[in-house]
């Protein structure tokens, strides 16, 4: 009796479905109250755990893996499963950012996100630069604008001469094409550069200037039509983790990631931005662009455009053809 009791036992644990729970390290760089954090990566995080039903569980890890621009290959090796950043924070691995990051792209993070995607998803992922992983997402912030102390505004070379941070990327091109000087520092650097007189000024959206506590040391903005510059992000997934996922779940997590990653992200910048836009009122005067800025700085920054387009077609893609469509993109999404 005892046998039988224990056979029908055996029989029933091995016909009980097994748990295919599939846990999901995260790796994370920035402060937890970072809106890219709270209101991007965590909500992506419950969105994976919700498409699939319980059987994808990401969790972030409890402190930083290592700097920013060791992320990518962090999720290229397997340290972690989740990995995001900004393709500038390494020069020269990624070309094909150049297409999202040229000035004066898109009045707003949306736009520019869900259009850089579509371009990334359709021509740019042909370039072989993350074969290593599977790309969760790409997206821009919001347009880059101008932020100064003690200059005049309106001036077509307002920034020559003009000590401004610069985080990495094109818009280190950008700040010498125009006459800048540019002060390299990350973001966390932003307020000494500027409290100590290291640097008169600094590109960023306007979300950053709040976020970073920049308003006191900052007097005047100057708002380009388009910005002047923006900065691309990615999430990437290690993939072995990735092909060891059943199609289902694929599918599923695909579902709540690409296109839908980019507009969530637009949609979390363009809110920070009109918040940074707000806790500036009566504090930075924010000066649209004159006609003649614009039109001095796309003459001036016509051959970093060139230049940026001339590295993309180098990865093999058609550079103009994936820059019309990006901006074709940036138009219909505009339109929605």
């Amino acid at each position: 009796m005892k046998k039988l009791t224990l056979a029908a036992v055996a029989a029933v644990v091995l016909a009980a479905p097994v748990s295919a729970e599939t846990k999901l390290t995260v790796a994370n760089w920035l402060p937890p109250s970072h809106p890219l954090v709270s209101d991007v990566i965590v909500p992506m995080m419950e969105k994976i755990k919700e498409a699939t039903h319980g059987e994808v569980v990401p969790t972030m890890l409890p402190a930083p893996l290592g700097p920013p621009a060791a992320h990518f290959d962090f999720a290229v090796n397997g340290v972690a499963d989740i990995t995001f950043g900004v393709q500038g924070y390494s020069p020269g691995r990624f070309k094909t950012t150049n297409i999202a990051e040229l000035p004066f792209m898109g009045p707003s993070a949306v736009a520019t996100s869900v259009a850089y995607w579509r371009t990334w998803n359709a021509m740019l992922k042909q370039a072989g630069e993350y074969d290593k992983v599977h790309v969760l997402g790409v997206f821009t912030h919001g347009p880059g604008e101008i932020f100064v102390k003690g200059k005049d505004p309106s001036a077509t070379d307002v920034l020559s001469g003009t000590k401004m941070r610069v985080g990495g990327g094109i818009i280190n091109d950008i700040a010498t094409k125009l006459g800048a000087v540019p002060v390299e520092g990350p973001s966390s650097k932003a307020y000494e550069l500027l409290s100590q007189g290291v640097a008169d000024g600094i590109f960023f959206p306007y979300e950053s200037v709040n976020f970073f506590g920049l308003i006191p040391q900052l007097t005047d903005a100057i708002d380009v039509p388009g910005g002047l510059y923006n900065t691309s992000f990615y999430v990437v997934m290690n993939k072995a983790k990735w092909d060891a996922l059943t199609p289902e779940e694929q599918t599923e997590i695909d579902s709540v990631t690409g296109e839908a990653l980019a507009r969530m992200a637009g949609e979390m910048w363009d809110a920070q931005d009109a918040k940074g836009k707000a806790a500036m009122e009566g504090k930075i005067t924010i000066h649209p662009a004159t006609d003649a800025q614009v039109a001095a700085w796309k003459e001036a920054l016509q051959p970093v455009v060139d230049a940026k387009l001339k590295e993309v077609s180098e990865t093999g893609v058609d550079a103009q053809a994936a820059y019309d469509m990006m901006k074709s993109e940036i138009a219909k999404v505009e339109a929605e």
